[in-house]
């Protein structure tokens, strides 16, 4: 069995929730309290010990690239003026032994077909996917714990967590056919049932560990709604032809693709912040929310 090595990020939607902003910058690119939301992700799957991150963009994307680039003259200018705390942050973004990688999705034709996009970086290994809209906090990371799962049982895993039965249509949800526990076998995987008719309210959230078995079964989908692969579509084939998981995991998750959802991760992640925790409590008491 072969380690997972390798992440896929799924980057060129084009962020229309947060219009205007998203006109001139990646919604992955968008900070939570001083952090771009893709660098949450990449730093995940760098814990997992994945080294190989695949970006999928599309068209306005070259900030991402940016990023995680070397940045001489800052790097120069931080050396010159003896900042060697913020000089050490912004090489940290990038250590030396990761390797990024950019794939252009020449257009957004849905979660599938952007995952198609990195077949040939990926080949024939196991790889994960993260999509940062989905800022996940665990201790450890999430995508570690999704990896170490993976090592024990060799198959496919989808991260899942429960939410409230009004809220099924708004996600994949997985049927385990009532078997509880952390780490059990998918028997059928519905997208945005109705309440009345979901199978169950493990909602699959934004980690994936993928077998490359999965390409062929995306690739065999008829295309949906806008000509667009669908994710979960490809996943419901694999699961005629092997095992696939889902996995309760340890954290929290933000829906940083909702205005409201980062909000809270920015509130809570200044919370967390020692040089920023007095200061900020001391203001959200102060604030009148009548």
């Amino acid at each position: 069995m072969k380690p997972v090595r390798k992440a896929v990020f799924p980057v060129g939607g084009m962020g229309t929730r947060f219009l205007p902003a998203t006109m001139a910058i990646p919604k992955e690119m968008l900070p939570v309290v001083d952090k771009p939301l893709i660098q949450y992700a990449v730093e995940e799957a760098y814990a997992a010990g994945i080294r190989e991150m695949i970006f999928v963009t599309g068209r306005h994307k070259r900030a991402i690239e940016d990023h995680f680039d070397t940045a001489f003259e800052l790097e120069s200018a931080l050396e010159a003026s003896q900042k060697h705390d913020l000089l050490a942050m912004v090489h940290a973004i990038k250590p030396d032994d990761m390797t990024c990688v950019y794939v252009r999705q020449p257009r957004p034709l849905g979660l599938g077909h952007a995952v198609l996009c990195a077949e040939p970086l990926v080949g024939d290994e196991p790889f994960a996917v993260l999509l940062a809209d989905d800022l996940m906090l665990g201790q450890p990371p999430v995508m570690a714990q999704m990896v170490d799962a993976y090592a024990k049982v060799g198959s496919s895993i989808l991260a899942v967590q429960d939410v409230p039965s009004h809220e099924t249509k708004r996600y994949g949800i997985v049927d385990t056919q009532g078997v509880s526990g952390d780490l059990v076998v998918i028997k059928g995987l519905v997208e945005k049932p109705a309440p009345e008719v979901a199978p169950s309210t493990l909602a699959v959230a934004g980690r994936y560990v993928l077998n490359p078995s999965v390409f062929a079964h995306i690739r065999q989908q008829s295309a949906g709604a806008g000509g667009e692969l669908q994710l979960t579509d490809g996943i419901a084939g694999l699961m005629r032809d092997e095992s696939v998981y889902a996995y309760r995991y340890n954290g929290a998750r933000y829906d940083c693709g909702t205005q409201a959802g980062f909000l809270e991760a920015t509130v809570h992640l200044a919370l967390k912040r020692v040089d920023l925790h007095a200061d900020f409590k001391q203001y959200l008491r102060g604030l009148d929310l009548g």
